[in-house]
């Protein structure tokens, strides 16, 4: 009975003591997306800096940078004035893919003529292409020179472009119909 009374009483004791709380198994420092974003910025200054000794090397073309972080050259620019497409507009135009050392990745035969429409969501169209569009007119034809990030970043394509290669573009804006008059 004694015994009884003695494991009752530890029973009642231990249950009254105040809930501790437990540590974390494992506390997470952000070393790992601190590492990924120094990655990622020195990528970007790699191509960068690859992309800029072939701007200096090719003496017979002006490069213009745009905001949106790549470069480009007219072949045949605009003389009529033209204007850029707007938001909404259809554009159709042809392109191609190269390497910055022009070896075609896929040719404009291979893609063939291409229609989309101005800030309109196009997954299967490059974010450089898409904003390089709206610095172009009628009947342009542009080079231009995008870092990974503005191409087919990480993900490569199909087999053809090798995860995170900074690629050549050269474009030609065949027509523009304006959407708004419809």
């Amino acid at each position: 009975m004694m015994r009884i009374l003695i494991f009752i009483c530890f029973i009642f004791f231990t249950s009254c003591a105040d809930q501790v709380a437990r540590e974390p198994v494992s506390q997470k420092s952000g070393s790992y997306i601190n590492k990924s974003v120094q990655r990622n910025k020195d990528l970007i200054a790699q191509e960068e800096k690859a992309i800029l000794n072939l701007i200096k090397k090719d003496t017979s073309k002006v490069y213009e940078s745009s905001p949106n972080g790549f470069w480009y050259t007219y072949i045949q620019k605009d003389t009529l004035g033209n204007s850029a497409p707007q938001i909404g507009d259809l554009v159709l135009f042809n392109y191609n893919i190269a390497t910055l050392q022009r070896e075609t990745l896929v040719s404009q035969e291979e893609i063939g003529n291409t229609v989309t429409q101005i800030d309109q969501s196009n997954q299967e169209l490059i974010s450089g292409i898409r904003e390089g569009l709206k610095l172009m007119k009628e009947g342009e034809t542009v080079t231009f020179l995008f870092p990974s990030h503005k191409a087919y970043g990480y993900y490569g394509l199909d087999g053809k472009i090798r995860s995170n290669i900074p690629i050549q573009s050269t474009v030609t804006l065949l027509e523009i119909k304006d959407q708004t008059k419809n």
